[in-house]
């Protein structure tokens, strides 16, 4: 299966580079193809949404170089987006929306909750809510 436009969402987990490769695999090297990695800061309620976290700013931009590397390395080519947003996956699936991705491919890790496993709040979000295609990479430690 090959697509055209995909969206990486990236957190800066082990996930994030699997992810990319992954990721570039799949696209559509033969049209115009395009992967966008996209890193949410969720902004606290007590913050206006464009307030300016330096901290979180700073690290999103370094996970976003990292994983523009991994895909220039793969040949793929690759944009990348900051945003802020006071929620994660609804700023994901808009996104998406508006790119008119046919697929968002998202890295997730094994975590415990309540010493059970859980996929989060994002995952479900985004299964029941995007317009296209899902794919999850589970990545194992």
């Amino acid at each position: 299966m090959e697509f055209n436009n995909i969206l990486v969402p990236v957190a800066g987990s082990e996930a994030d580079e699997e992810a990319m490769k992954l990721a570039c695999q799949l696209l559509n090297k033969k049209g115009k193809g395009e992967i966008c990695a996209v890193c949410v800061i969720a902004v606290e309620r007590t913050l206006p949404l464009d307030a300016e976290i330096k901290h979180e700013i700073r690290k999103a931009e370094a996970i976003l170089a990292y994983v523009e590397g991994i895909a220039k390395g793969q040949g793929c080519g690759i944009e990348t987006d900051l945003l802020q947003a006071r929620e994660v996956a609804p700023a994901i699936v808009n996104e998406a929306v508006e790119r008119e991705v046919d697929l968002i491919l998202m890295g997730v890790k094994y975590e415990r909750r309540f010493g059970k496993f859980s996929l989060g709040d994002v995952v479900p979000y985004l299964l029941k809510n995007a317009h296209c295609h899902v794919i999850l990479y589970h990545h194992s430690t």
